[in-house]
This record gives structure tokens, C-alpha cells and sequence, in this order.
């Protein structure tokens, strides 16, 4: 193994749909977690392992932290903070579309507990989205928040640009250590768990605004049928009764259009063929209920005091 090889762990940290699955996809070259336009797509804490013939980076996706308003939303935050203790980097990603909101403020206090033991790297995406004579006003504004001297890499997770600054920044506060993962390895999830959030992926394209938060997926089955490839069936739970009337569709179209969407995704990440059947089941206002959020598995830890 190369003596100078280097390997360490990246928290990427952001409110919710500032782009974090976005990067680390294009970061890997591949899918590995799921991604849509709506808020809070992200639910659990996902490794991307980047192996390169100097170094393994992995960095750790995480929801976004909000101001949460039912149990879900407790479990995502808690979720993306338990990722920050021991990690080797910790990557701040917000977006230049926008001004900085008082989420991405209220993140910046939390992150400034770690200042002082773990390098934080700020990441201003999406600056293909933002005038050139603004770009620089907008950086300066984010810029304040973190401490002074806090490195800043502007970059386009979706065109690419900054992405090999970004990387080569990140390098450098990662420590000379063995790789932890096989270098063939990308991601720590089973291929049911990305099956998984791959159909929850086409729920959030296709349903409207009011189902997508409400909708959460489990893998019935998952078995492999040689040649023809894999048999999946899952069911798709929402909140409410109304709420499964347009997750079906008139005559099954909806279900039918989110299946098809889901099995080419889950298709492309396995290289081989998938044969998936779904169905809609109504779980009672399940955000709000711990106990019906651990049978999907969003259990919350509770905190010692």
C-alpha cells in the first residue's frame, strides 16, 4: 500500500435540500443514495466510500437539520448530529441560491461546538444558479457565519464545478491512516435498504405536495431468481386514507408510474433485472408515533441526561 495513503471520515452537514446526496453521488461517479426536488429526502445517515490509489474518503450523508415539528423530524436531526463526533472532517453545505436562512444559521452555532478539534470546510453549492455579479456578496454572507479562517469551496454538485477543489481540500485534514473499506465498496447499505429509498425516491417525484413527507417504505421481499434477476415487493405506507387513494391512482395509473420510475433506478444500480410489485398501506399519522416509527425503522435514542 502507498505509505502516504490517507483515509478518514466526512460529515456532510446541511439544512434539507441544500444538495448533500447530490455531491456525494457525483463525488462516487454512481447513485448510491436517493435524491428528488423535495425537502427531507435523505432519513438516514448513508456512508459514499470514494477509494482513489492515495486515499479513501468517506463521506457521511445525513438528513437535514430543521426545526423539526413531529417525531420524524426529531429522528432526522438526530440522526445528522450523531454523525459529527469522531469524524476527521466536517463538510458545511449550504446554498448560494438563496440568502442564508435561519436554518443554515442555527446549523452554524451547533457546528461551531467542533470548531476547535475538527477542520470544518464550508461548500457553497449551487453557484450555477447564482448571477456573477452576485455570487461574491452571497459567499461573503455565508462566509459570516462560520468562524474566521474556516476554508470556503464554491461548487455545482450538479455541473461538477469545484468538485476536484472540494476533494482536494478535503485530502488534506484527512490523517495518513489504512483504508477501512474494501476499495470495490461504496456504500454501507444492503441493496434492499437502496432498493428501498429508491422507491421512496419515485414517491417524492411523482406525489403531490401534500403525501410525500408521509410516505415511508419497507421490503417485503427480496430475492434473487438467477438469470431473470431479483423479485422485490414492498409496501408503500402513508398517513392517511385520502393519501392512498392518490398514492394508487385512478385504476392503479399512480402506483403503476412510481413502480416504473423505481424499477429502472434499482435496475441501474444492480446491473441486472428487477421485477417489482407494490402496494399502499395506510399507518395512522406515523411521524407522530414512536412506536409506529420504529416498526419502519426511525427509531429515536433517547438522550442521558
Amino acid at each position: 500500500m502507498n505509505p502516504d495513503f490517507r483515509s478518514g471520515h466526512v460529515a456532510v452537514i446541511g439544512r434539507p435540500n441544500v444538495g448533500k446526496s447530490t455531491l456525494i453521488n457525483a463525488l462516487l461517479g454512481q447513485k448510491v443514495a436517493a435524491v428528488s426536488p423535495k425537502a427531507q429526502t435523505t432519513r438516514r445517515r448513508q456512508l459514499g466510500i470514494l477509494t482513489t490509489d492515495n486515499a479513501q474518503v468517506v463521506f457521511v450523508d445525513t438528513p437535514g437539520i430543521h426545526n423539526p415539528r413531529h417525531k420524524l423530524g426529531e429522528f432526522l436531526n438526530q440522526e445528522a448530529e450523531d454523525a459529527l463526533p469522531g469524524v476527521d472532517v466536517v463538510l458545511f453545505l449550504v446554498d448560494t441560491s438563496e440568502e442564508p436562512t435561519d436554518d443554515d444559521k442555527w446549523i452554524a452555532i451547533r457546528l461551531s461546538r467542533f470548531a476547535n478539534r475538527t477542520p470544518l470546510v464550508l461548500a457553497p453549492n449551487k453557484i450555477d444558479l447564482v448571477p456573477a455579479e452576485a455570487l461574491s456578496p452571497r459567499l461573503e454572507a455565508f462566509q459570516a457565519l462560520v468562524p474566521e479562517g474556516t476554508e470556503l469551496v464554491p461548487l455545482s454538485a450538479t455541473t461538477g464545478e469545484g468538485l476536484e477543489s472540494l476533494l482536494a481540500t478535503v485530502m488534506e485534514h484527512i490523517p495518513p491512516r489504512k483504508p477501512e473499506y474494501e476499495p470495490e465498496q461504496i456504500t454501507d447499505l444492503y441493496e434492499r435498504e437502496i432498493a428501498a429509498e429508491l422507491i421512496r425516491e419515485a414517491c417524492l417525484l411523482h406525489l403531490r405536495d401534500e403525501v410525500p413527507h408521509g410516505v415511508a417504505v419497507r421490503i417485503d421481499e427480496f430475492t434473487e431468481r438467477g438469470d431473470e434477476g431479483a423479485y422485490i415487493a414492498a409496501t408503500v405506507f402513508v398517513e392517511r386514507e385520502s393519501q392512498k387513494g392518490i398514492a394508487i391512482g385512478r385504476g392503479g395509473e399512480m402506483l403503476k408510474r412510481i413502480g416504473t420510475t423505481a424499477r429502472h433506478e434499482i435496475e441501474e444500480m444492480s446491473g441486472r433485472k428487477v421485477f417489482l410489485e407494490l402496494r399502499v398501506k395506510v399507518l395512522k399519522e406515523w411521524r407522530k408515533d414512536e412506536k409506529a416509527m420504529k416498526r419502519l425503522g426511525y427509531k429515536i435514542n433517547k438522550k442521558k441526561k
